[in-house]
């Protein structure tokens, strides 16, 4: 009888074998077909969103100071996408990809800038249309004048800082088939990371979020007043044409809604991303399930934010008609 059992058990748990390696198999091909997927329609959204801005260039349209802002986005879009979504995508179909040490560093190191870019970008462009639509009694009626000539120089300030603070980021990232302590590595299938010390992992983690913490804190604070002023404006509005009655959403809260969308997205985004890499962090061999799900939580912003941009004419103009007519010039009482 023990015989039996043992024999039931056994024939039992190797029936139960290929079902689970089955919905494993199953599983690891619709992250693959997800990481393709994204990395296709991600690159070829900010490819259309980038040949708008070069025919507008072409046909001599003037361009608007939000554009500068937003073509600094699809770069940094593209340095995101071209630089984890790709080497990640073919990891995952077990195509062969083995970089160097020096390509590997190089590959996380601009996937960080690309990321910080685009922060930095999202960061100033709220803070640039908070400037733009306060009304001309407001402390920000100065600075009015003056914003679109400091865009430039502030997309520059953000790229180099970017390259500075995430220059140490790379130093343990080796090829996945160096020679550098094996026993003691993290596997991202196609680059591997030197484990750091517990102390040396706090002050990077605290290099790295200081500046991320600083630029969510002004999305939100210039969010929060977008949505005052352009709330304040639309109740004197009602009150002066209370008898027009418009089929369509008013100018206003269209910018409203187009610019909470990307900044929202941005800040939804980030944060699952965010919370997934501080997951991989106590993770000593992580699986490699959830190394693909924390890459493509990190592709998620760059593959969708062109869409959004472009989902209207308005929307790839962020600063729309009723700010270009100056309706904000009105002095409130």
């Amino acid at each position: 009888r023990a015989n039996t059992h043992t024999h039931t058990h056994t024939h039992t748990h190797t029936h139960n074998m290929p079902c689970r390696s089955g919905r494993m198999a199953s599983r690891n091909v619709t992250i693959d077909v997800i990481f393709l997927t994204q990395t296709v329609v991600g690159i070829l959204g900010n490819f259309s969103l980038l040949c708008h801005y070069i025919n507008l260039y072409f046909t001599g349209c003037r361009s608007r100071s939000t554009d500068v802002i937003l073509q600094h986005l699809i770069v940094a879009n593209f340095l995101t996408l071209l630089s984890k979504g790709v080497p990640q995508t073919m990891a995952a179909f077990g195509w062969e990809y083995s970089p160097s040490d020096f390509g590997c560093k190089m590959i996380f190191f601009l996937h960080r800038a690309g990321r910080g870019v685009s922060m930095g970008s999202i960061c100033l462009l709220s803070v640039f249309q908070v400037i733009t639509i306060s009304p001309q009694n407001s402390r920000w009626a100065e600075l009015k004048a003056k914003a679109p000539q400091h865009i430039v120089p502030s997309m520059c300030l953000c790229w180099m800082l970017q390259m500075l603070v995430n220059v140490v980021f790379p130093v343990n990232i080796t090829g996945k088939y160096s020679d550098k302590n094996i026993t003691n590595r993290r596997d991202f299938g196609y680059c591997s990371a030197l484990r750091y010390d517990e102390t040396r992992s706090i002050l990077l983690a605290l290099m790295l979020l200081l500046p991320a913490v600083s630029s969510l804190g002004l999305m939100l604070w210039a969010s929060a007043s977008m949505v005052f002023l352009l709330y304040r404006h639309k109740q004197q509005v009602q009150h002066i044409r209370r008898n027009i009655i418009s089929p369509r959403s008013s100018p206003e809260s269209r910018a409203t809604r187009t610019i909470l969308l990307l900044v929202s997205s941005f800040i939804y985004f980030y944060t699952l991303s965010s919370i997934f890499q501080v997951i991989l962090t106590f993770f000593d061999n992580p699986s490699w399930f959830l190394v693909n799900i924390s890459a493509i939580m990190a592709a998620w912003f760059p593959t969708v934010s062109p869409f959004l941009l472009m989902s209207r004419d308005s929307t790839v103009h962020i600063t729309s008609d009723f700010i270009n007519r100056n309706i904000f010039d009105i002095k409130y009482l």
